[in-house]
This record gives C-alpha cells, structure tokens and sequence, in this order.
C-alpha cells in the first residue's frame, strides 16, 4: 500500500513540476503543503496524458456549494425545450459560424466549441461539411459520470457546465461520444465587462483555467428571446433553434414546423445508435445550393 501511495504521489509531483496538473485545477499547490493532512479517502483523476490516477482527496480543489439565489440557472426556463436543426445542404464552411461563436465566449483560437468537419461517408460518395458542436443530449452521459455535479441537463433541454464547481478531472471529457468539450489550460483572455460580470452557467461568460467548457447554446440569449450566436451569423441559414414544445424552428429568416421539416427532409441524429438523444438534428446534403470546395479534395479528383 505505502509503495502505491509513493507511486502516486510521485507521479503527481512530476506532474506539477512540469506544470500540467497545476493547470489543470486538480491538485493545487495544497499537494506541497507540508501541513495538508492526507484523509486515507481516494478520488480517481485523468492525468494531462488520459492516465487514470488515484490521489488523495486532500490534494483535490474542493468544489463549493452552489449558492441558493443561483439554483434558477439550473432550473431552465419553464416550458421550453430548446432544439437545433442543421441543413448540410446549405453548409459551405464559411466558418462565419465559428467565428461568431468564438467572440461571443471569448474564444482563444485553439479552442472550439464548434468545428465544422469535412465528412464523406464511403469512397463513392461526395463529401460535405459538417458543423458540429455539444449536442444537449437528453440522455448525456457527461453528467452521469461527474463526481461533483458540475455538469448537469435543464429542464429545458440545455446541458450547462458550473465551472465554480468543476474540479478539473475530466471524467465529462472521456464520457462525450462527440469529443465536444475542451479544457482551459491557461487563464483566459476576458474583456473588462466580462471580468466584472457575474460569472454563472447561463451568462456565457469564458470558463475558469482548469475547468472544462463546451457549446452552451447562448442560454443567456435564449432568455431573452434570441437566436444563439451561431445561428445569426450565417449568412447560408444552415442553422435552425427553436423550441420543440411549440414544434417551431428559425434561421431568421424562415421560420418552419419541426415535425415537418423533419419529416420532409429525413432529418437525422448523429451517432443515433448510442441512445445519447442529442438535441441536435441534422438534415441530409441532398440538393445543395453550393458545390463542395476543398483545395485538398479538387487536386485529388481532377481530370
């Protein structure tokens, strides 16, 4: 037993030598604390290397209670559930989207919250592009696997991470069939109104280092009745949102039934064989409006 102890606290140590856990949030500068008394408790970590490791929960940031006034944020807003739908038929990689997404949350550029993929699903078939991003499942299995509730579904369909509570172990991370989340390495880079602003779940306020964070729809437009960021910024209206309790999507310019859309176009959900639920339906790239161009793929099948 000693051996394993000495084994794990010598690996952490390396870890904060290099200055990879220390970044991370997991073990603080408690663990060089002669003081820190080791509670014989043990709680399970990803290592910046995807190592799962064991370490005592002394060296671990405790994650604070969620303070009543704030309990709302995780309520939702009563009676919406909020959907999107994603024409590829529309989708030419303006990446306008992205960009949009990154300003909006504060964004440094190796992070992304949306990705827009070149997709081709066999080698008879021409590829598309794909924008894909956190898919609000309905049965995500992110937050069934964090140990301190720091992830977690609304009611009205968003799922939303609390970054005062996420400890940094990235369990939600290993857990997302999507690869959908990303981790804050460093301290972000915030403008002075977001600095001052409250920091919460549903103000889309940049995460904390040493946190986890994802594509959380702009909920704090949603309460206002607005589009999320991603959705006004195409100029291509690839993007629909809309709420599925009043069977409604828009892309701002048109808005159209769900279960009509849906059903005249063979909507579908990625990866549907997982029993995920996402929240995010995509519509088949049949009868484009654009022709696919990618410079890698034109010089592959020239004649």
């Amino acid at each position: 037993m000693d051996d394993n102890n000495n084994r794990r606290r010598n690996f952490l140590k390396k870890g904060l030598t290099l200055g990879a856990l220390s970044a991370s949030g997991v073990a603080m500068a408690a663990f060089n604390n002669k003081e820190v008394r080791e509670t014989g408790e043990t709680v399970k970590l990803l290592s910046p290397d995807g190592e799962l490791v064991e370490i005592d929960k002394a060296y671990v940031k405790p994650a604070p209670n969620v303070p009543s006034k704030f309990n709302n944020e995780r309520e939702g807003i009563p009676g919406r559930k909020f959907v999107m739908v994603i024409d590829l038929a529309r989708c030419k990689n303006l990446r306008k989207c992205h960009d949009a997404c990154e300003k909006m949350h504060n964004l440094t550029p190796d992070k992304e919250w949306l990705k827009v993929l070149k997709m081709q699903n066999n080698e008879q078939s021409s590829p598309y592009w794909q924008p894909t991003m956190c898919f609000h499942c309905d049965h995500p299995p992110c937050v069934k696997v964090c140990p301190v509730d720091a992830t977690f579904k609304r009611s009205d369909g968003l799922v939303l991470v609390d970054n005062d509570r996420c400890v940094g172990c990235r369990f939600c991370m290993a857990a997302c069939p999507y690869s959908a989340r990303t981790f804050d390495w460093s301290e972000p880079i915030l403008p002075m109104d977001a600095i001052q602003g409250h920091h919460s779940a549903d103000n889309s306020i940049h995460p904390k280092m040493g946190t986890v964070s994802k594509c959380d729809f702009c909920p704090h437009m949603a309460k206002e009745g607005k589009l999320p960021s991603c959705v006004t910024a195409c100029p291509n209206g690839v993007f629909y949102f809309g709420d599925e309790n009043e069977d409604a999507v828009t892309n701002g310019d048109e808005t159209v039934s769900l279960t009509q859309l849906l059903k005249e176009k063979s909507g579908y959900r990625f990866m549907e064989d997982l029993g995920t639920k996402p929240r995010v339906y995509y519509l088949p790239p049949v009868n484009r409006i654009f022709e696919f161009e990618d410079d890698e793929f034109t010089k592959q099948n020239k004649h």
